[in-house]
């Protein structure tokens, strides 16, 4: 008896959606993609050992530094077992810079992608916005298989409209100071803006996206109720018709 009241208990599917838990931080898998915080601390050691390099050697032999620092923190990120798309995601941006360098032969090219990506940025996340499709909710939405009607619902849609201003407001910051540093030739400056705007920001339009992903969250999913069929089989007693 006590076998066939196991074999007919509720699943730990039903248990779940009847306590409401919440699911996991959708936002979790996008952020350890990039390597998490970690990943953009170390894209910023290239850049610091690159202006220390260049105020004591060539621009070439700063180049150099750079990207062979960005290399042994790429192997030593696989070693530690990372994937390989996070690990060489620094390293990427660095070869990028080095190969903009190397054909324009000014120092503070190595910063120019950083400006540009930042204007692209800023242009789609701001864009979305005006759009009435923030790329926030836009994330969300494929994170949880497409299949949600967000955009009518004004609170979501809000929470989603603050987000993606947020990292608009962060992009857009990092292109007007960049740029003015780019354009009066303040390379140092350019690494110390490059620092200071990197990570600390990145972190307050994650904190803000990530409040977006949860307010959404639980309005769309966790407050839906149990469906019918569902909550109609956990309700219902246990079979008696034990095998003879």
């Amino acid at each position: 008896m006590t076998q066939l009241e196991g074999e007919h208990a509720p699943s730990p599917t039903h248990d779940r959606g009847n306590t409401g838990a919440p699911p996991p931080a959708p936002g979790s898998p996008m952020l350890e993609s990039m390597g998490g915080i970690a990943g953009f601390v170390y894209s910023t050691v290239p850049v610091v050992v690159f202006v220390i390099a260049l105020a004591l050697l060539s621009t070439k032999a700063a180049v150099i530094a750079a990207v062979a620092t960005g290399a042994v923190l790429t192997m030593a990120r696989l070693v530690r077992g990372e994937r390989l798309l996070a690990a060489s995601g620094s390293l990427t941006g660095v070869l990028v810079a080095a190969g903009i360098v190397a054909l324009t032969g000014s120092a503070k090219d190595f910063f120019l992608l950083g400006i540009w990506v930042a204007f692209a940025g800023f242009l789609a996340t701001f864009g979305s916005v005006l759009l009435r499709r923030p790329l926030t909710g836009v994330a969300w939405n494929l994170l949880h298989g497409g299949a949600h009607a967000w955009r009518p619902d004004r609170q979501v849609l809000r929470a989603h409209d603050i987000a993606t201003l947020a990292a608009a407001s962060v992009l857009g910051a990092r292109f007007v100071v960049k740029q003015w540093l780019y354009v009066h030739d303040a390379t140092g400056w350019l690494a110390f803006a490059k620092i200071a705007m990197g990570t600390p920001l990145t972190v307050v339009a994650a904190l803000v996206v990530a409040w977006a992903f949860r307010a959404t969250s639980k309005r769309l999913v966790d407050s839906r109720p149990v469906p019918t069929i569902a909550r109609h089989e956990a309700e219902l007693p246990p079979r008696q018709d034990a095998p003879r």
